[in-house]
């Protein structure tokens, strides 16, 4: 049965946001929303919370109980468990996300290839998971990419290495075409994003002519983006491959501009917020006007550009729940777009990051400081979150 939904969602329910969460886990989101609104606060954690880690104080209990329990699923697939419940209760699935970083030895990356290779084996056949996801740094060394983008001529040890690392991508990728999972590869800094580009669409050459299983990612604050969107659709159709677009805005813009400035080139950053917002509504209004032929996952905290989207199926006609349409966030994040979506008939799956939580701290502090930099977004969760409180009546 088509489900076209032409119901105007109201991303003010907080009754559907929270449904999930209890009074207690409720008011400890508010506390800590209330703590990151702390500008301060986020700069200063970070080396501080380093250091209590490196120097043995017992302070992985407390991380473990806040901030790791708001953004993250727990330190393992297993222990997901719980979160992957709570989300399907709110017809929203679950993209499993092994969230370590910044890693440089050999042994790591082949671990990390072999855990993201087991969240495709977890997600075979439930369909609470309908998406997975890896970045290329958790299975290559930073400066090898580097040295690529930057068409410096490889060493023969760096060409072996390089060749390990497109071995651990098509390992992951062809496990996820043989066990019908789509996966995504996530964006990274533009210094090492042609390199990441160049493998995503030579995983999409080998599986996605049958069917779509590899998605790219487009960070739309860039300005050159939608034209890539465009260049590559076109090499899709030539080649005779669906493309997987993943849209967002992007996570690295302050440390972009830093570095242009710092090493005296143009930055690759929009000149202002409305040219990343333009440019974003267009790529998703061109993804959904090739829909047959390009998977999108709409990645956004962005309420406009969900709305954008879901008049866009509306107008086409396209159902609501067409396997080449997803909107996508965080967990911990959003959830009056995540649950108001998912209880209105679109397909929505949230990002449940997991690993060891020293490990995974770097993602947690980019949460922090996300929440912090983007404008109004901490005071958009503390003002839902208090809406609710009080038609609870806490």
């Amino acid at each position: 049965m088509q489900i076209l939904s032409q119901k105007k969602i109201n991303f003010d329910n907080t009754e559907i946001a929270f449904r999930s969460k209890s009074n207690s886990e409720l008011n400890k989101a508010y506390w800590l929303f209330k703590i990151i609104s702390s500008n301060l606060l986020v700069q200063v954690g970070p080396p501080v919370t380093n250091l209590f880690l490196k120097i043995g104080l017992p302070i992985k209990g407390i991380i473990k109980a806040t901030i790791f329990q708001q953004f993250c699923g727990g330190e393992t697939i297993g222990d997901c468990e719980h979160t992957i419940g709570q989300l399907t209760a709110g017809k929203v699935g679950t993209i499993l996300d092994y969230s370590v970083e910044g890693e440089e030895e050999e042994e790591v990356f082949d671990y990390t290839c072999a855990e993201i290779i087991r969240t495709v084996e977890r997600a075979a056949g439930d369909p609470r998971i309908p998406l997975t996801v890896f970045k290329v740094t958790g299975i290559a060394r930073f400066a090898l990419l580097e040295k690529i983008d930057s068409k410096v001529a490889l060493t023969g040890a760096e060409k072996t290495e390089f060749d390990k690392v497109k071995r651990r991508c098509e390992r992951i990728c062809r496990t996820a075409f043989e066990k019908n999972v789509p996966i995504m590869i996530d964006a990274e800094e533009s210094w090492i994003q042609d390199t990441i580009d160049g493998l995503a669409l030579d995983m999409m050459l080998l599986f996605n002519r049958e069917k779509l299983i590899v998605y790219n990612t487009y960070q739309l604050y860039r300005h050159d983006k939608l034209a890539d969107l465009k260049a590559n659709h076109m090499v899709a159709e030539k080649a005779g491959f669906i493309l997987g677009a993943k849209i967002v805005r992007g996570a690295y813009m302050e440390k972009e501009r830093e570095r242009a400035v710092e090493k005296g080139y143009a930055s690759p950053i929009q000149p202002d917020k409305a040219s990343t917002d333009k440019d974003y509504n267009a790529a998703i209004t061109y993804c959904i006007q090739h829909v047959e032929r390009i998977g999108l996952v709409c990645g956004t905290h962005n309420e406009q550009s969900c709305r954008v989207l879901t008049d866009l199926l509306d107008k086409h006609d396209i159902d609501a729940q067409h396997p080449h349409v997803y909107f996508s966030q965080l967990l911990g994040m959003s959830d009056n777009l995540s649950f108001n979506l998912g209880d209105a008939g679109y397909n929505v799956a949230k990002y449940v990051p997991y690993g060891p939580i020293k490990a995974v701290m770097p993602y947690l502090f980019r949460r922090a400081q996300e929440n912090t930099s983007i404008a109004g977004q901490t005071s958009r969760e503390l003002d839902l979150i208090l809406k609710e409180k009080k038609r609870r009546g806490l």
